[in-house]
């Protein structure tokens, strides 16, 4: 019998390399490869005259006489004139060196504490140390000039909203979640209706309430800090959102976790300890990490109570010169910056955190 040749195979498509990533991001379908293909004949068609008016023509020196010139194109100049405005609000432009470090003092913390080597007992007096020091620095005392918390704007007072409303809101969501699954009608009934009441009207308005109505329902002669009630207010709204959140992954877990839990004698705290809360939660990620992102983007809206972080600097650092007034476009584009760095920096821890958790998982 001749022996029969058996012919070639085709070549194993790669799935390694920067070819692999190119055709799975860009090319995974025939939707996928035209929508690409349009984005890239935008940016061939947008990206020489934007280049031109950011780049080539673009003043970067601190002059409005020659930002004004016909011929200019974007003016970066003006980020170099009030980037102390911009970054730190009303604040004395000579202590600017408290706020500064105290928003590095608590931007390390953040870092420190994802980082999974340092869950450890001393963390959490790491913290209360931290937070002591900041306020220190930002509001004065033995050995520095008081500066009152209706003077902090700028990237401090949005870093600090931001951080201690996650910190705040998260803790109180869980239990919320927890809540709205028990057994007793009077304690579901009372966090349902908190969820259901917070989540029914905007930010703007509870920020006003926090802002304009509490103080009234005060008694007379005693008075809370602005900063603290809008702090509270943002705590409470996040926390309802963040609530439905943790509720999903409550409810994705499946019911036979929780009926070995009871199997082996363990209590009902010790189920949602050691069997429920570690894997609801790490259902949720991309959630949470969601609502963080949403939480850091709505302090802009504290703007509205007389609190100038970030965005409301820019508008306090422009609208009292009517010289550099007309540069509003490039120092947007600077705030966005910022806020596109720290956004992008939570997502990808996201990403990561989810990795680590899909190691221990099996999937069928």
């Amino acid at each position: 019998m001749a022996d029969v040749l058996i012919p070639a195979r085709a070549a194993p498509v790669q799935h390694h390399g920067w070819r692999a990533w190119l055709r799975s991001q860009f090319a995974g379908s025939p939707t996928s490869a035209l929508s690409s293909a349009l984005i890239v004949g935008m940016l061939v068609y947008w990206l020489p005259d934007f280049w031109s008016w950011a780049v080539t023509r673009a003043q970067f020196t601190p002059s409005f006489e020659a930002c004004r010139a016909d011929t200019a194109g974007a003016c970066w100049g003006v980020i170099a004139e009030k980037y102390r405005v911009i970054l730190l609000g009303r604040y004395p432009q000579d202590q600017g060196w408290r706020p500064m470090l105290a928003t590095l003092l608590l931007v390390g913390m953040v870092v420190l504490s994802c980082n999974r080597r340092s869950w450890r007992t001393a963390l959490l007096p790491a913290w209360l140390v931290a937070l002591v020091l900041g306020w220190w620095l930002m509001h004065g005392g033995a050995g520095l000039s008081r500066v009152d918390t209706d003077r902090w704007g700028g990237l401090p007072l949005t870093i600090l909203l931001s951080t201690l409303s996650i910190a705040l809101a998260f803790p109180l969501a869980v239990i919320v979640a927890l809540g709205r699954r028990s057994d007793l009608p009077a304690v579901r009934t009372v966090c349902a209706t908190y969820v259901e009441v917070v989540r029914g009207v905007p930010l703007v308005s509870v920020l006003f309430m926090a802002s304009f109505m509490f103080p009234l329902l005060m008694p007379q002669g005693m008075t809370v800090d602005v900063l603290l009630r809008v702090l509270a207010g943002i705590s409470l709204f996040a926390a309802a959102y963040m609530a439905e959140v943790v509720r999903g992954g409550l409810q994705a877990l499946p019911k036979g976790q929780t009926e070995a839990a009871a199997s082996l004698g363990l209590s009902y705290w010790q189920t949602q300890h050691r069997i429920v809360l570690p894997q609801a939660l790490a259902t949720v990620v991309p959630g949470l990490m969601n609502n963080f992102i949403a939480i850091f983007k709505d302090t802009s809206l504290v703007t509205i109570v007389s609190l100038y972080e970030l965005t409301g600097s820019l508008g306090l650092a422009l609208n009292s010169d009517a010289d550099w007034r007309p540069f509003k476009l490039e120092a947007y584009l600077f705030i966005a910056l910022i806020y596109c760095v720290f956004c992008f920096a939570m997502s990808r821890y996201s990403l990561r955190v989810e990795q680590q958790l899909n190691r221990g998982r099996v999937h069928v």
